[in-house]
């Protein structure tokens, strides 16, 4: 998978968990949960990103 590709991955996640974000904000405390699940999905993701980019750089 391409750095973009994983990049435009963190994005699409990040853009479904701003729905989610705005429903937290009215009180829905389920959508709280979503919003931490997709944060953790995207710190993955970044750190996926780093590791992918560090491992080009040294190839």
């Amino acid at each position: 998978m391409s750095v973009a590709d994983m990049v435009q991955g963190m994005i699409d996640t990040l853009n479904e968990a701003l729905v989610d974000a705005g429903k937290h904000d009215r009180g829905n405390s389920a959508a709280g949960t979503r919003v931490r699940k997709a944060m953790q999905a995207t710190k993955k993701a970044a750190q996926d990103v780093r590791v992918q980019v560090q491992a080009d750089k040294n190839a």
